[in-house]
């Protein structure tokens, strides 16, 4: 569907069929209905529409019955406001993806849970240095080697050499 065309007529379709689910089809049957994505095959003959429902399984049953009921009206609809001379098949498939998702985020807070517990069992205790980064040197200049050498408590004498101390 990298067809500029198509990916128009499908994103067409997927407003026109959530605008009717919304307002014109009055089917108690109907849950609270999504409509994820439609794609359209290369040669517009064919849309497949991916739902959502949310609910139980039994409102999902419902409402894949509703949709297969209504899914004349839904395609006189869509031709009428296309303005096709073909006007493509419809085909409703439930969308899996929120499922499986929820159960890939249940799947990643259990393993961080798991972490969190092993890690408070180990007693957070670092496998190397608390801080593993290296850090530069500090490199001390000779002069300041000569500086501390200079503020030292011994007398000097005028040549600016330490002499110790013959009294003490």
């Amino acid at each position: 569907m990298t067809n500029p065309r198509v990916r128009r007529i499908a994103d067409r379709v997927k407003v026109i069929v959530a605008e009717l689910l919304e307002r014109r089809l009055k089917d108690p049957r109907f849950g609270f209905v999504t409509i994820t994505d439609v794609r359209v095959t290369g040669d517009t003959q064919h849309a497949t529409i991916f739902y959502t429902v949310l609910g139980d399984q039994g409102w999902l049953e419902a409402t894949a019955t509703a949709l297969e009921s209504a899914k004349g009206k839904i395609r006189s609809e869509v031709g009428k406001q296309l303005g096709m001379r073909h006007v493509p098949t419809l085909e409703f498939v439930h969308d899996a993806l929120p499922e499986t998702a929820r159960h890939l985020d249940e799947v990643l807070a259990r393993a961080k849970a798991l972490d969190e517990a092993a890690a408070a069992a180990r007693g957070n205790q670092y496998a190397g240095e608390a801080d593993p980064y290296k850090k530069p040197r500090e490199v001390l200049d000779e002069d300041d080697d000569a500086a501390d050498e200079d503020a030292s408590d011994e007398p000097a004498d005028q040549t600016g050499l330490v002499t110790p101390d013959r009294d003490a």
